[in-house]
C-alpha cells in the first residue's frame, strides 16, 4: 500500500480537525504522524523508554513532545523533536498538515499533531534516554486491523476502551490511538491509499 500524498494533504486541508485549543491547565505539546516510503508506505512509531516514574513509560507513541518557549510554534517543535528523538533532520521532512488536537485523558496533555512524509529517510539513531525502540508499521498492516475491529466509520467515544491496535509484542492505545483512527479515517474516506 502506497500513499498519494497530494490527495493526503488536500483531505487534512478539508478535514475538521479535533479541538483547535488546548483546555486550561493542560501541556500543550506537539507530535508527528511520520510517512515513509520503502517497499511500501509505513508509519514511524516509537516505544517510549522503560524509565522509572515516567509517565509514558513503554507505551507506543509518535514521536514528540512538549512546545518549549525556544521553539517558533508546534509545527517547529515537532520537527526539532524529531531531531532529538530519532535524529532526523528537519530538512528532509515535509509537513502534509495538521490533523487537530487530542489530549490525553490522564496526564493532562494536550498534542497538537502533525502529519509528515519523511523525503529523505537514512539511518535512524533513536535517544535511548527517551526510545526504547522504533516501529516501521506498515500502513496497510494498520488499515486491516482499523477494519477488522470494526472501527471504520464509528467515533472513538462510540468505540471506547475497545480502541487499541496490537502491534506485534505491543499495543497502540489511549491518546495515539485516537490520533490513529482519525488519520486512517481520514484515509479510508478520501480514498488515499494505493494497494
Amino acid at each position: 500500500m502506497t500513499v498519494d500524498y497530494s490527495a493526503l494533504r488536500r483531505a487534512i486541508a478539508h478535514a475538521p480537525q479535533p479541538t483547535r485549543q488546548a483546555p486550561p491547565g493542560y501541556e500543550r505539546d506537539s507530535v508527528c504522524l511520520l510517512l515513509v516510503d520503502r517497499a511500501e508506505t509505513i508509519l514511524l512509531a516509537i516505544q517510549k523508554a522503560d524509565s522509572e516514574g515516567y509517565h509514558w513509560r513503554d507505551q507506543v507513541a509518535l514521536p514528540g513532545g512538549r512546545i518549549e518557549p525556544t521553539d517558533h510554534g508546534a509545527r517547529h517543535a515537532a520537527l526539532r523533536e524529531l531531531q532529538e528523538e530519532l535524529g532526523i533532520e528537519r530538512s528532509t521532512v515535509e509537513i502534509l498538515g495538521e490533523l487537530g488536537h487530542f489530549q490525553t485523558a490522564s496526564s493532562k496533555n494536550d498534542l497538537e499533531v502533525f502529519v509528515g512524509r519523511w523525503t529523505h529517510p537514512s539511518e535512524v539513531h533513536a535517544d535511548d534516554r527517551e526510545v526504547a525502540r522504533v516501529l516501521e508499521i506498515p500502513l496497510a498492516h494498520l488499515v486491516e486491523l482499523h477494519a477488522a475491529a470494526g472501527f471504520c466509520s464509528r467515533s472513538t467515544s462510540a468505540i471506547g476502551d475497545a480502541l487499541i491496535y496490537p502491534i506485534d509484542d505491543a499495543t497502540i492505545w489511549g491518546v495515539t490511538a485516537r490520533i490513529l483512527h482519525h488519520f486512517l479515517e481520514l484515509v479510508l474516506s478520501h480514498e488515499i491509499a494505493v494497494l
